[in-house]
């Protein structure tokens, strides 16, 4: 397989960290070759569709043999994530929770026949949301996105938080189901990350072999979660593309602070963030109706509370970068990224290759 003239090898994991298909045999052929220097680890965000993740993979393949000549291998993950119902009523809401958490099928539809309820029942709102917080998996709690507040608070003053006088409790509904599609995916990504990813780069290392992880959108949380479940050294450059993550995910004490103080990755940690995305913080707003409380996302405003973080921009082709080993540098991306999924043009390949170089 090749991208761009590039070798290549496709690697899939399903919801539980396990390997499909060749179960990795084509990526460890491709690794195990004295030639494959550096390792370019690929991971797609939102969207189960397949093809969608191959094109993102080999557009930002091609931006790459574009700005250089350099020899790289890449490594495509794919995995089972979903993509958001933007502008889904509340059934289609529903069915994507089903599709994220099928083991509490019937959970998700004892909420569903309380629908038609919720405008004119305060109890009915109240088992609707709590029949919906049941279904979060406790593993993934955390303070960064307020779902160790969310997720125990009553169901009634979740949804009367989220309620708004003019679209009332349907949309306050609304917004809980597309906060809890995000922290299933959330936990999906780090599962995926630290059971399948982690072992598999493991399995991969030798002597020689520089491992870059890239990942966009909530593939940033499954490449993240791979580095923190990585010993110190291993990972040369971790660039997150738009990712979901909290802002503070690096912070003092932020979920993946280890990755900063283990010095897991030798090279610089490039994030690009823009108030053009619009998706990426969408979870973390809906926390901070509920809580009252600030949250945001790392694609929307960089690593923040980071006192390593290294201010920046994403530059044109040929800028010249000047990269600090091990930390984060939040890239505000205005002038090229403007939209969520807008990762794989040419300034994004030349900060990648740049950073790869001084790696």
């Amino acid at each position: 397989m090749q991208l761009s003239g590039f070798p290549a090898a496709e690697v899939g994991f399903d919801r539980a960290g396990r390997l499909t298909g060749d179960r990795g045999a084509a990526l460890r052929e491709l690794a195990a070759d004295s030639a494959t220097t550096d390792l370019v680890v690929l991971s797609h965000g939102w969207g189960d569709d397949h093809a969608a993740a191959r094109q993102l993979h080999a557009a930002l393949a091609a931006s790459l043999r574009a700005v250089s000549g350099r020899r790289l291998a890449f490594a495509c993950v794919l995995w089972p994530s979903r993509k958001f119902a933007e502008s889904a009523g509340l059934a289609e809401r529903l069915d994507l929770l089903r599709a994220l958490a099928p083991e509490h099928e019937r959970t998700i539809d004892a909420a569903a026949e309380l629908v038609p309820a919720l405008a004119a029942r305060s109890t009915a709102r109240t088992a609707f949301a709590a029949a919906l917080l049941s279904v979060a998996a406790p593993a993934a709690q955390d303070r960064e996105d307020a779902s160790t507040e969310v997720l125990t608070l009553p169901g009634g003053t979740v949804l009367d938080r989220l309620a708004k006088p003019a679209s009332g409790f349907v949309e306050a509904a609304r917004e809980l189901l597309d906060y809890l599609t995000y922290y299933e995916m959330k936990a999906r990504a780090g599962v995926v990350g630290e059971q399948g990813l982690a072992p598999l780069l493991a399995a991969l290392a030798r002597p020689g072999l520089r491992v870059h992880l890239v990942g966009h959108g909530f593939g940033g949380r499954l490449v993240t979660s791979a580095a923190a479940s990585r010993p110190a050294g291993t990972v040369r450059t971790l660039t997150l593309l738009q990712a979901t993550l909290s802002h503070h995910a690096f912070a003092e004490h932020g979920v993946f602070r280890g990755v900063l103080d283990e010095h897991v990755v030798t090279g610089p940690i490039l994030v690009t963030h823009t108030a053009y995305d619009l998706v990426a913080g969408v979870a973390f707003e809906i926390a901070s109706r509920i809580t009252g409380l600030g949250y945001g996302a790392i694609g929307r405003d960089g690593a923040q509370a980071t006192a390593e973080a290294v201010p920046g921009e994403l530059l044109p082709v040929g800028g010249s970068y000047s990269w600090h080993p091990g930390v984060p540098h939040n890239l505000l991306a205005d002038r090229f990224v403007h939209g969520h999924t807008d990762v794989h043009g040419p300034e994004i390949a030349h900060a990648l290759l740049s950073a790869i170089a001084a790696s």
